[in-house]
């Protein structure tokens, strides 16, 4: 790691501990276990609220104890609307390294009220003014792939072109490439025109992170993501992206003309496309997801006898391209013991 000075705050502490260390990624994936096995207890019961609720209740509990000074970027929103995980809030035991986080406690709030496959929880972190600041723009036009296709990924050239480049780069014929997104009327025309060239689509109801997950994912019959999707979900993405190798290309979408007017006041360009290097910055880059319900990427929380219970989670670090895929059984009685019921 290259040095840099100790940052003001924390004057004691050199550049190898002012940046975040290997040790950080499995401590990320106790965060995410502790929001998915919160929130899977509301699985099928019709709360959204209360599911996400439950996720972010865990998760704040088990940051709490995680040895660093984080900064919430990307969270639950402003702290006005947001009782925990809010935006600008300090997080860990304020103890270097100095990181930003970005968190979605439960991404598909929806999906785990009703049921529903891929729900995840999800974290990601990264250096100390590492990560984007969408400002007023809460959409963003995304293309994610993985390594293989990444210098196909452009937002300036037609859609159905890119696809027949990346149909030409797999030597497969354009009607075995799929492409993910988001099963929402402002996608229509782009559906037609990626049928009409004659590739596949791929709808899902909610999801941004774990679609792109899915589509840099070695064993998936996804190929790429695109869609307007949440820009948080956007820096989110890109953390893991990076991780894998992969690549996003993002550029801001203001919703109406407001939003529009606010963005550029504050000095956005709306015309620029973004890259996962810039969406988060550097090396230093750490991404954990665990499932909530099934899907194709994890499988979610399940029961079995007793009070045992097992989490299936993905764990990945951007500097050493290390990806670990984690099943873990836990003891509910003892989770119960330690986390003051959050875990139902």
């Amino acid at each position: 790691m290259s040095s840099e000075p100790a940052d003001a705050e924390h004057p004691d502490a050199d550049a190898t501990t002012v940046r975040p260390d290997r040790n950080l990624a499995l401590e990320l994936v106790r965060v995410t276990e502790a929001a998915a096995l919160a929130a899977a207890r509301l699985i099928g019961r019709g709360d959204k609220e209360a599911a996400d609720q439950a996720a972010v209740d865990a998760m704040r509990y088990v940051l709490d104890g995680v040895s660093m000074d984080g900064i919430v970027v990307i969270g639950e929103g402003e702290k006005d609307e947001a009782p925990m995980l809010y935006n600008g809030e300090r997080i860990g035991d304020g103890h270097p390294p100095l990181v930003d986080i970005a968190v979605d406690p439960l991404e598909g709030t929806r999906l785990t009220a009703l049921g529903m496959p891929s729900a995840i929880t999800v974290i990601a972190l990264a250096q100390r003014g590492a990560m984007f600041d969408p400002g007023p723009c809460v959409y963003m036009e995304k293309l994610a792939g993985g390594p293989e296709i990444a210098d196909l990924l452009d937002l300036e050239r037609p859609l159905p072109e890119t696809l027949r480049l990346i149909a030409q780069r797999r030597g497969v014929d354009i009607r075995d490439v799929m492409v993910v997104m988001l099963d929402r009327p402002r996608h229509q025309e782009q559906m037609n025109a990626v049928r009409e060239a004659g590739a596949r689509v791929r709808l899902i109801l909610d999801g941004d992170v774990s679609a792109a997950l899915l589509a840099v994912s070695d064993n998936s019959r996804v190929d790429v993501l695109w869609g307007i999707g949440g820009t948080p979900e956007g820096v989110i993405s890109a953390a893991a992206v990076k991780c894998t190798g992969g690549q996003l290309v993002g550029r801001l979408w203001p919703r109406d003309a407001d939003e529009r007017e606010r963005a550029v006041a504050a000095g956005y360009d709306l015309e620029r496309v973004l890259t996962a290097d810039e969406l988060v910055r550097g090396e230093d880059i750490f991404f954990s997801a665990t499932g909530v319900t099934d899907g194709d990427v994890l499988n979610g929380v399940r029961y079995s006898g007793g009070d045992h219970v097992t989490t299936d989670s993905i764990s990945m670090r951007a500097r050493s391209g290390t990806v670990r895929r984690i099943t873990a059984r836990h003891d509910r009685v003892k989770l119960r013991g330690r986390g003051r019921g959050l875990y139902g």
